[in-house]
């Protein structure tokens, strides 16, 4: 039966509702956009110095690296050499790797070193932010790689809407492919990223923090 004009109108105000609601990144990540967000570059594991007598490594391995990074960095790091933290590998190993940091009492964010932190600004790289880590279909069960009660955090973001509000804390791994909430109730079923969501990522981090800059 055909629809009268009322029954039309109706279907349209429902269908653009329907599709404003499922565009909505999950809260917290709604806010980003207008938040003010900062990105910490971080090291993701710190080496325990060696012990006496220790078994070498394995031929190709890297000594004392877990093997979830040592993956991820024989994969070329995803194309992300800047998130690899100083001194983590021995030189030579990856060309224009950076020399080893000193040994100091470094700031932190939820205990891994913050290498670098930066002031995000653009409202457009929030707002992709907040539409890649705010939507569903960004993760599944099956991408993360590192095993439970283990995780190598790259990148940190910690944003909130200004004075007074909660402060929203989550740690990126792309070694463990998976995002963790720190200080706020994980919004999605998984937290392993997808290789499109690794990708989206990955552009973020470029422009955080440019090779060579």
């Amino acid at each position: 039966m055909p629809m009268n004009k009322s029954s039309l109108s109706l279907a349209l105000v429902l269908a653009t509702a329907a599709v404003g609601c499922a565009s909505k990144p999950a809260a917290p990540f709604d806010t980003l956009k207008t938040a003010n967000l900062t990105a910490y570059r971080l090291q993701n594991y710190e080496p325990p110095a060696p012990a006496a007598g220790a078994p070498a490594a394995a031929p190709g391995a890297i000594p004392g690296l877990p093997p979830e990074i040592q993956g991820w960095i024989q994969q070329g790091a995803a194309g992300l050499s800047q998130l690899l933290p100083p001194g983590l590998l021995p030189p030579g190993v990856l060309p224009g790797a950076a020399a080893p940091a000193p040994v100091d009492a470094a700031p932190r964010f939820h205990t891994f070193r913050i290498l670098s932190q930066t002031q995000v600004i653009d409202p457009d790289l929030k707002e992709q932010l907040g539409e890649v880590l705010g939507e569903a279909d960004s993760f599944d069960a099956e991408s993360a790689r590192c095993p439970p009660n283990v995780f190598y955090a790259e990148m940190g973001l910690s944003f909130n809407a200004g004075p007074g509000a909660p402060t929203n804390d989550a740690l990126i791994s792309f070694s463990c492919n998976q995002v963790v909430s720190r200080s706020f109730s994980w919004p999605h079923p998984a937290t392993g990223m997808k290789p499109s969501t690794v990708q989206e990522l990955s552009e973020v981090v470029q422009k955080l923090w440019p090779q060579g800059a």
